[in-house]
């Protein structure tokens, strides 16, 4: 991976390449974490494990730290709430309000959650997961490298490859994505 993260063009938005996505499993870790990233990539904030009140402070601190280093952060949940906190998008499933001000995450999974996405307005990434198998969902089913590719091919959006990956995962299937985002393989 690059030191600093280039925008993507195949929208012609300049959005990072590379994601952190936070989780209860790494929440220990995320300072250290982010601190290492190269500068301008972003982080997804999902912290689904705390209170409202606690997941509100968690996040502001957070963005402090990413915004230092030229990313943005992007939180789990509708646009209302990301506009609310002042977010710089929203992470979940395509569908949904559309707000040309905020990045969209959607997140795809099969072909029918990849046309929604296609039709998705304003700035976006389609994270296509879960690509190999993964502690998120410890046993479940995932895409494989093909699937994934077939996916990939398809989008209409850049593609961040998401689902056990890490940085020699992300090389091996460089050539059709944008990018690649991981909660163990950016946060050990």
């Amino acid at each position: 991976m690059r030191r600093r993260q280039p925008g993507n063009t195949k929208s012609g938005n300049a959005l990072p390449t590379l994601w952190l996505i936070s989780d209860a499993r790494n929440d220990a870790v995320l300072e250290r974490a982010i601190k290492r990233l190269p500068r301008g990539a972003g982080l997804v904030f999902r912290h689904y494990h705390l209170a409202p009140a606690a997941r509100r402070k968690r996040f502001d601190r957070l963005a402090k730290l990413v915004r230092a280093r030229g990313g943005p952060i992007v939180l789990a949940g509708d646009v209302r709430t990301a506009r609310r906190w002042r977010a710089d998008g929203c992470y979940g499933a395509p569908g949904g309000k559309a707000d040309a001000r905020l990045i969209r995450l959607l997140t795809v999974h099969d072909l029918h959650e990849l046309a929604r996405a296609n039709r998705m307005p304003g700035r976006a990434q389609a994270l296509i997961s879960p690509i190999f198998a993964t502690r998120t969902h410890p046993g479940g089913a995932h895409l494989g490298v093909q699937k994934f590719e077939g996916l990939a091919r398809l989008s209409r959006l850049p593609v961040i490859a998401l689902g056990g990956m890490t940085r020699a995962r992300a090389t091996q299937i460089g050539a059709i994505v944008t990018g690649w985002a991981a909660i163990d393989g950016l946060s050990g």
